[in-house]
């Protein structure tokens, strides 16, 4: 027997009365699958096109710089706007294959102009805001479209599913990424992302499950955004968790801007290990998916939140820290990162459980894309921040700045309403039910 109403979409076992287990359940498989493919995909082009425009097209620095903003440039262009038009849609399904398509097909353009001889940097720009494009619209629509997907009970666990393919991408992507490049070259090497996007376009069309979305009333997309963003900032939660994922983005975007060249030139660590101390946040991250979950069944959700900012901290002072022999060194970076990795994937699936619980149903898209747009915004400054910290401090002074400043996250959640509906899950019932008053690297991922 199937449910068929927004509360309860997946299939219920006859036997228990209860959903039936996610990897049992064909259209969350479906739709994880889409992930999976998909990120593996994206990590192999994170290398591969900054390869392709730094070796064969000699970029220059200004023209690197371009071709990264390109990638974040559309959270402040249409983030804003396509929140409101995912609560617009009554089907969000097909927007999303869609956006899989787009960009599969601008990313195979790269390759098709370079056997051309038509490859410039411009062209390697467009297609970097086609994807941003797609990127952010699909976020936009994907988090109300689960909703269709996962029954309330099993929100948590989906999210954990994802950020588990997130981890895994990010550990083993650009270690695939190096081998492809190093096989095909850079340019056909990113055949590999445009294939993976057009898969996850098939995976999302073959999802069976009805939507029940709501048409808006046309009402003006200025005032249908201005709703999103009221809710945001009227609702103690939901606010809070946006703060604390603006702040934790900032500082480790000025981190992540002094990383590499504290761990060269300071700590004196060959460019090769520098990468191997960076795959402890998927470790990590990997870690946090597993733990997640099951954390937010016993302790629920608000209690897995106030606990995992108390780590943020910690990965930020081990890497100021770090110094003594060689091999203390790339210990003491992996296991920050690990931590980090756990920490940031903890919150990112209670917040994100936490998110769909206290939306208006009719205002989730609004509501998590405003998050996306604050989230994300923050950044691109974050980065010039950690730069200028550094020019004017000193590599290792500028981070111990960031890790002073990462002691603000925990009063950031801690005196919030997060912190007074704490209950266990026990107490509250389950854990995506419990309160509905009707979340790089902390921000909501794809």
């Amino acid at each position: 027997m199937s449910i068929t109403s927004t509360d309860s979409p997946s299939p219920v076992s006859p036997e228990t009365d209860r959903p039936v287990p996610l990897r049992r359940q064909r259209d969350y498989r479906l739709l994880w699958s889409a992930r999976a493919v998909s990120e593996t995909g994206s990590e192999v082009a994170r290398l591969a096109v900054p390869l392709t425009a730094a070796t064969l097209l000699t970029a220059s620095p200004i023209e690197m710089g371009l071709l990264t903003a390109a990638s974040t440039v559309p959270f402040l262009l249409v983030g804003l706007p396509s929140g409101a038009l995912a609560d617009r849609v009554a089907r969000r399904r097909p927007v999303m294959v869609a956006c899989e398509a787009f960009a599969g097909l601008a990313v195979l353009s790269v390759p098709a102009a370079w056997l051309g001889g038509l490859l410039t940097i411009p062209w390697l720009i467009a297609v970097a805001l086609v994807v941003g494009v797609c990127t952010v619209v699909f976020r936009s629509f994907n988090t109300p479209h689960l909703m269709s997907v996962v029954a309330p009970s099993q929100r948590t666990t989906a999210l954990a599913g994802f950020q588990s393919v997130f981890s895994v991408a990010e550990m083993c992507g650009p270690s695939l990424a190096g081998l492809l490049v190093t096989l095909l070259t850079a340019p056909i090497a990113i055949v590999v992302n445009a294939v993976t996007f057009l898969a996850s376009a098939l995976c999302l069309k073959g999802i069976r499950a009805p939507e029940h979305g709501t048409r808006g009333s046309g009402r003006g997309i200025l005032r249908e955004i201005a709703e999103g963003v009221s809710v945001l900032m009227k609702h103690g939660a939901l606010r809070a968790l946006c703060a604390t994922g603006m702040l934790v983005n900032f500082l480790g975007a000025a981190q992540l801007a002094l990383y590499v060249l504290f761990a060269v030139r300071v700590l004196g660590l060959p460019g090769a290990l520098v990468g191997v101390t960076a795959t402890g946040f998927g470790v990590g991250g990997l870690l946090g998916a597993v733990l997640a979950s099951r954390l937010a069944r016993r302790f629920g959700e608000n209690r897995v939140l106030l606990g995992s900012v108390l780590f943020f901290p910690v990965g930020f002072v081990t890497t100021a820290a770090a110094g003594g022999p060689f091999w203390l060194v790339v210990c003491q970076l992996v296991a920050a990162e690990v931590i980090t990795g756990v920490a940031v994937v903890c919150y990112s699936v209670c917040a994100g459980a936490v998110t769909m619980r206290e939306s208006p149903a009719e205002l989730l898209g609004r509501v998590n894309a405003t998050t996306n747009f604050a989230t994300q915004g923050v950044m691109a400054p974050g980065g010039v921040l950690g730069g200028l910290l550094g020019a004017s401090l000193g590599l290792r002074p500028a981070l111990w700045v960031c890790a002073a400043a990462a002691l603000l996250i925990i009063p950031c959640l801690w005196l919030s309403p997060i912190r007074r509906g704490a209950r266990p899950a026990s107490a509250a019932g389950s854990p995506s039910t419990a309160r509905r008053p009707r979340s790089g690297r902390a921000a909501a991922r794809r």
